[in-house]
């Protein structure tokens, strides 16, 4: 009898050596000489494999092909098996060239997934498997019911509401003018139509009509109704559908704008139940494999709650795996909830350096047991100390110093809300600036091989664990709530100056104890005020919090711009976060995608895996496939970061179980970014080697022909936008830019529509997420502008993170830069900066006739815009390669590098001299050409006075933005100095009155002393012509 070990021998010797060759191809060899291609896959493998076995001797004994399957060992030294059978050769990556045939065994379904989802995380899920931590197999398990759950749901909505999900309209704000019947009338809309397996298009006004054309063309048995149908884009995943205005939806807007007209194809909902029907057939097959998966494991039975009165305190024993040449090493603790002080740190004594130090110490907090908040953080930092020597006049005084070297944070109470008790080995990060970093991440560092180990011991109480008392037993034993104090007018009037203040977070002693005294009056006619209520309340005091937590069950829900502050690591307790979470969930879809990357971030300040929001995240996305899009690669762009990657990988894990067909989508995204990578690099080396700028483009153009190159870049889902398909690389039209990360440059064709193309810039090397942060407040603004009638032509364009400096960014067609503009029309660089004829000449060569006056509209309202914006958000580097023009006239900035203030210096100089970029030559354009229309420019004046209004209304809104990217470890905003910078910008805590009085300063001064900025120019196009 042959078992299947023996059927895995056969086929090894029959079938096992593997080729590399260049771009990444693979060719199996076979005694017979046999080679595949490099785009092969498995199954063409499998097919050349079984064809040779029928030639074997022992053929007859072996099972059906599909009981066998691929192996190999992969880069990270792990047996992998190869389900997957439509993934190709030169995808694969072994550590050797070897491949096995095995028998397979086990679910085959569930580990096709299994292997698909490892590929998007970046990661093997054994990795998880492999923590062996009862908090992750809980939350996995927990995750994946809640999520497959949810695909079951989404699964028997009818058409039109799952169309929802898969394919959300995208609207255009609707403004408030327009709401009340102000806005002005739209002219009739043309837009051309063609019908499902038709290649006729009809131009008509209505989708009615098209109907009536289709009755008059094709004569239908029965009568057709338009709510069965639904208007696709062309060439698009996008539909308009619903009761929205069509010139509502951004498509048909950007037309009407452009002047082009709509092309769009009727699809019956029979369609649509097809595709929601393929979705289902791959949920329901997976939801069966489920059956054999293990059961989850048995939750630890709970105890009795109880409070404790002795202190709390911990054994430190040892830390290893040191830095040398120090004198002394010692180690600090601190208690924190949040960003609070609990207790006064305490240090252990200074012990000499040696490859095993041991404190063995203890080290008592001065706290009572019952009085440490659930969320109670424990900070480590360990500090080497050195002996400086300083010269004073003739003699040397030796002083000793601080020297960081490590931190850790721990959670005092585990997930299950128990007391943690016994031995810990906590692995250490980096040091921070600070010795104690109560704002880091409480994971421990994975990288134990080259990290400091910090061991401790927490103390036993008793033989039974203590818990956390739950919500009910705090409020039944918190009998006293709070006394509405005497409500004098003075009183009344001090809380009103307190809570009025935007721009205060620091209070005196006195304001503190008046602020909770009237904690019933900030609920009651300050609800907003809910955070400096959290700020000045003792965390370190049972009975407090007790009384805060019994208030917040009766707060009124805060709209979004208030309840986002809350996320915030200032404020960790649970049932604050709950709250907040549940004030978000009344965000419509479009709303909280705006807010996206902030809400990603924040996931870092979470303590437990098991969140609200995380559930909250992943509910939505697997609601509405745009935001489960973004969420993914937002979690994904960061799963190189140590501190988070296992955080990360877990709810990318969750997301893809709750959204199987999505799968196919994300990786081909990823196959296409990782080509482009390899072109990346490709281009990097010829330039590294001298080679000729049009050589290097031939070769790349080369490359990009290979079949496996067209096959990865082609037809995929573009990363920037999920309703847009990147269909046919146009591989004529694709360069690299002049930057030293020589960024691709790569156009697609829309094989529906033949005039429209699609540009997107990868870039590999350099950190993207500051520019996506910034073109994000740039869409907000724009959205507000918007929302108050205000449309100021803004080009807020894709940028997206997708991974450890990499990313792609949105072309803008048909523009230029202004260095451009300005040096084809001068004679030299030196006097180009000077020339303010250039810009309006090429808006007159692009736009003859009548047009141009719409070009210098569209020109005036842009550069009003960008010039609140850029003022705002205090963007810095603003030379002329940074600031773009469309041939329609719009103006757009461009490259983020540096915002809230932190300008470019040149040898201690300051090159940012003005508020923001307002030359002559842009008033030029604005005044039409004629010196003396000065109605042009108070209008551009005005616009920008209203736009800047507009935004210090929302000045809260931007500032909590900021505030949670903290998380984000940017290096430009790290610190309040940074928030402080956007506070005084948007004049938060002023009248609007005073605002504007000081943005008429600015603008003033930005006109007066645009000389500097054309200086600036200069000295930029003459540097860059002379590189």
């Amino acid at each position: 009898m042959t078992n299947a070990n023996e059927h895995s021998f056969i086929l090894f010797h029959l079938w096992c050596h593997v080729s590399f060759h260049y771009f990444n191809c693979l060719a199996f060899t076979h005694p017979k000489r046999q080679v595949l291609k490099c785009n092969s896959n498995w199954l063409n493998v499998s097919q050349m494999v079984w064809k040779h076995a029928r030639s074997e001797p022992l053929f007859n004994v072996l099972s059906d092909p599909d009981a066998y399957v691929f192996t190999c060992i992969n880069r990270t030294a792990e047996r992998e098996e190869l389900e997957d059978e439509q993934r190709r050769l030169c995808d694969v990556q072994p550590f050797m060239p070897v491949l096995r045939l095995v028998a397979r065994e086990g679910d085959r379904v569930e580990k096709l997934i299994n292997t698909q989802i490892s590929l998007l995380l970046g990661k093997g899920l054994h990795e998880f498997d492999a923590q062996k931590n009862h908090e992750v197999a809980e939350f996995r398990t927990k995750m994946r019911s809640f999520c497959e759950e949810k695909a079951q749901d989404r699964q028997r909505l009818p058409w039109h509401q799952w169309m929802e999900y898969n394919f959300p309209c995208d609207l255009e704000p609707f403004s408030r003018a327009a709401q009340s019947g102000k806005s002005r009338s739209v002219k009739k809309i043309f837009i051309n139509v063609k019908f499902e397996a038709s290649e006729v298009s009809h131009s008509m006004p209505h989708a009615h009509l098209a109907l009536k054309k289709k009755a008059t063309v094709f004569r239908p048995v029965k009568q057709e109704k338009p709510e069965d149908y639904t208007l696709q884009v062309n060439g698009r995943w996008e539909f308009i559908y619903g009761k929205n205005p069509l010139c509502q939806f951004k498509y048909i807007f950007s037309c009407l704008y452009g002047g082009q007209t709509p092309h769009l194809t009727m699809v019956h909902h029979s369609t649509i139940t097809k595709y929601q029907e393929e979705q289902g057939t791959l949920s329901s097959q997976v939801s069966k494999s489920r059956s054999l998966s293990k059961p989850p494991p048995l939750p630890l039975k709970k105890v009795r709650e109880s409070y404790c009165t002795k202190k709390n305190h911990m054994l430190l024993t040892r830390i290893a795996h040191l830095l040398p040449h120090l004198t002394g090493l010692v180690v600090q603790a601190g208690l924190f909830h949040g960003s609070e002080l609990l207790c006064k740190v305490v240090t252990s004594s200074e012990v000499s350096v040696c490859s095993d130090p041991v404190w063995d110490q203890k080290l008592a907090f001065e706290i009572n047991l019952c009085d440490l908040p659930r969320m109670s953080r424990l900070c480590f930092a360990l500090y080497g100390v050195l002996e400086k020597t300083k010269k004073q006049r003739s003699t040397k005084k030796k002083k000793k110093a601080d020297c960081p070297l490590a931190w850790v944070n721990t959670m005092v109470f585990d997930y299950k809300d128990q007391l943690k008790t016994g031995e810990f080995l906590l692995s250490t990060w980096p040091s921070a600036p600070d010795l104690l970093n109560p704002m880091g991440t409480v994971e421990r560092n994975p990288n134990i091989d080259s990290t400091a180990g910090l061991l401790i011991r927490f103390s036993n109480f008793r033989p039974h664990p203590l818990c956390y008392p739950p919500l009910e037993k705090v409020n039944n034993t918190q009998s006293v709530t709070y006394s509405p104090s005497e409500r004098n007018g003075e009183k009344i009037s001090k809380l009103k100056e307190i809570v009025d203040n935007k721009n205060h977070t620091e209070f005196f002693e006195d304001e503190k104890e008046l602020l909770w005294k009237l904690r019933g009056e900030v609920r009651a006619h300050y609800p907003e005020s809910l955070s400096k209520l959290l700020l000045i309340t003792k965390w370190n005091k049972h009975e407090d919090v007790a009384q805060m937590v019994c208030l917040l069950r009766k707060w009124p829900d805060l709209p979004a711009l208030h309840a986002l502050e809350l996320l915030d690591y200032s404020f960790p307790d649970p049932h604050v976060r709950s709250f907040t979470i549940r004030c978000l969930r009344k965000l419509r879809d479009d709303e909280l995608f705006q807010y996206l990357l902030q809400l990603v971030q924040v996931l870092k300040y979470e303590s437990y895996l098991d969140c609200d929001l995380t559930t909250f995240l992943l509910e939505r996305a697997l609601s509405n496939k745009k935001i489960g899009h973004f969420l993914y690669w937002h979690l994904r762009s960061e799963m190189h970061v140590s501190s988070v990657s296992l955080r990360f990988g877990l709810i990318l894990e969750a997301y893809c179980r709750g959204s199987i067909y999505h799968i196919k989508s994300l990786m081909k995204q990823n196959e296409a970014l990782n080509k482009m990578k390899a072109l990346n690099d490709f281009v990097k080396s010829g330039s590294q080697k001298s080679t000729s700028r049009s050589q290097i483009t031939e070769d790349m153009k080369l490359c990009i022909k290979q079949d496996t190159y067209v096959e990865a870049l082609s037809d995929t889902v573009s990363p920037l936008n999920p309703n847009i398909i990147l269909s046919d690389i146009w591989y004529e039209k694709c360069k690299f830019m002049d930057s030293k990360m020589k960024p691709l440059w790569l156009m697609y064709k829309n094989k529906w529509v033949q005039a429209d193309t699609v540009g997107i810039i990868f870039k590999n090397g350099d950190d993207l997420r500051q520019d996506m942060l910034t073109l994000q407040m740039i869409q907000l603004m724009d959205i507000l502008w918007k929302t108050e009638g205000l449309d100021l032509r803004m080009i807020p364009y894709g940028c997206l993170s997708t991974g450890n400096k990499t990313g792609v960014i949105e072309v803008v067609k048909s523009s230029d830069t202004i260095a451009n503009i300005q040096r084809n029309n001068s004679n030299s660089a030196a006097t180009a900066a000077f020339n303010k004829d250039a810009l309006l000449n090429w808006l007159k060569s692009k736009n003859p006739g009548d047009k141009l006056d719409q070009a210098i509209e569209e020109f005036t309202l842009s550069c009003a815009g960008y010039c609140v914006a850029t003022y705002v958000l205090g963007i810095g580097d603003r030379h002329s390669d940074n600031i773009m023009i469309r041939e329609n006239g719009q103006l757009f900035h461009i490259d983020f590098g540096h915002f809230l203030g932190n300008f470019k210096a040149k040898f201690g100089i300051n090159r940012e001299r003005v508020p923001f970029i307002l030359t002559y030559d842009f008033v030029h354009v604005i005044q039409q050409g004629r010196t003396n229309n000065s109605e042009k420019f108070e209008r551009f004046r005005e616009c920008c006075e209203q736009a800047y209004k507009i935004l210090c209304r929302n000045g809260t809104l931007f500032v909590n933005l900021f505030a949670l990217m903290r998380a984000a470890g940017l290096p430009e905003l790290s610190s309040s100095k940074d928030i402080q910078y956007l506070k005084d910008s948007l004049a938060l805590g002023k009248s609007e009155e005073e605002a504007l009085k000081n943005f008429k300063v600015k603008f003033n001064e930005a006109l007066r002393e645009s000389w500097k900025t054309k200086v600036n120019w200069m000295v930029h196009t003459f540097a860059k012509d002379n590189r």
